[in-house]
């Protein structure tokens, strides 16, 4: 579903700009397209919507797998719509659908218009009848290594998730 990823990624770079001029352009971030693709087809598969899988696996740590050294704050939104197999996905329809859900949330719209994010990703999946969508967002702090330990890259601050808001039709 990547024309639905891109479309999504589009009109939310032009949300935040609308909602503060001053916001950060959001670069598009492969291994956060990764994540997001990984965690949407984890939900479509599963049968769920929620930050952390039925496992316990979140974003954060599935990118703390891919990049131990990862310092930053992370931004996640989801949500999932139904379709009709007759009418299928279509693209700009669903992707301001899935944009007008996350902006008519207070916490979703914080997530998406923190200016200073800077990367982004989305991911989607489809499951039966629902189209289930990730998007993160990062930036790195640069936290200065620990003298005691020259390979750690110090404690990751992560920006706080809004708690298991659903954002369903």
């Amino acid at each position: 579903m990547p024309a639905l990823e891109i479309r999504i990624f589009d009109l939310i770079q032009d949300e935040r700009h609308r909602i503060d001029p001053k916001a950060q352009a959001l670069m598009l971030d492969s291994e956060l397209i990764g994540v997001a693709r990984q965690h949407s087809r984890d939900m479509a598969l599963k049968n769920y919507m929620a930050h952390a899988g039925p496992d316990g696996q979140t974003s954060t740590s599935l990118i703390m797998d891919e990049d131990s050294d990862f310092q930053g704050l992370l931004g996640e939104n989801i949500a999932a719509l139904h379709y009709t197999p007759q009418g299928g996905v279509d693209v700009e329809v669903f992707a301001q659908r899935f944009v007008k859900t996350w902006l008519d949330s207070r916490g979703h719209k914080e997530n998406l218009s923190f200016a200073a994010y800077d990367r982004s990703g989305v991911g989607a999946a489809l499951s039966g009848d629902t189209v289930y969508v990730t998007q993160l967002f990062a930036t790195e702090v640069g936290m200065p290594l620990r003298p005691s330990d020259p390979n750690s890259r110090g404690n990751i601050p992560l920006a706080p998730q809004p708690a298991e808001q659903k954002a369903r039709h």
